[in-house]
């Protein structure tokens, strides 16, 4: 990490561990200076937030200083390994990546969060830095779901929960 980082805080990015950890797991593997690899929150699988570089430090995760800067960086565990599973991640690990994305942005002003595809948007990911497949197709696939639900939750307004195939509400009120 440097300390302190130089930017103010306008981003998130979010990896994937590319494994089943849990919070202590993951911070076993990146405790060793020589890895020099951090990031600021670890997400387990159950779905345990914890800190590993405050966020006033710049962690040394997107392989971008210009990012890492810039960005609360959040490695969040997978539920299955391989490229062939999709590098999933659990309810826990989405619930609280979710639950600590609107904590982020509430208290760093970031108002909405947005995702443009490139480095521009307030929400990043890993392979926009380096050519990895970071964080995963899951992740990938969940990024305007993610949206949806930090953003309805910064204004104020929870998203309605998605009806069962099939099936469907009608509200007469």
């Amino acid at each position: 990490r440097n300390s302190p980082r130089n930017q103010p805080i306008t981003k998130i990015t979010i990896h994937h561990m590319a494994g089943v950890n849990s919070v202590e797991a993951f911070g076993n593997i990146v405790a060793p200076v020589a890895r020099q690899m951090s990031s600021n929150y670890a997400i387990g699988n159950d779905g345990r937030i914890g800190l590993i570089c405050p966020e006033c430090d710049r962690s040394w995760c997107s392989s971008s200083p210009w990012n890492d800067n810039r960005a609360i960086t959040i490695e969040v565990s997978n539920s299955a390994y391989g490229d062939a599973s999709g590098w999933p991640i659990s309810d826990a690990a989405y619930f609280s990546l979710i639950k600590l994305c609107v904590d982020i942005c509430k208290r760093n002003g970031i108002p909405k969060l947005t995702f443009t595809g490139d480095q521009n948007g307030s929400l990043t990911y890993h392979y926009m830095f380096n050519a990895t497949g970071c964080p995963g197709p899951w992740i990938k696939a969940h990024t305007q779901d993610i949206l949806n639900k930090v953003n309805a939750q910064l204004s104020g307004v929870e998203p309605s929960p998605e009806p069962e195939p099939g099936k469907y509400t009608v509200d007469l009120n």
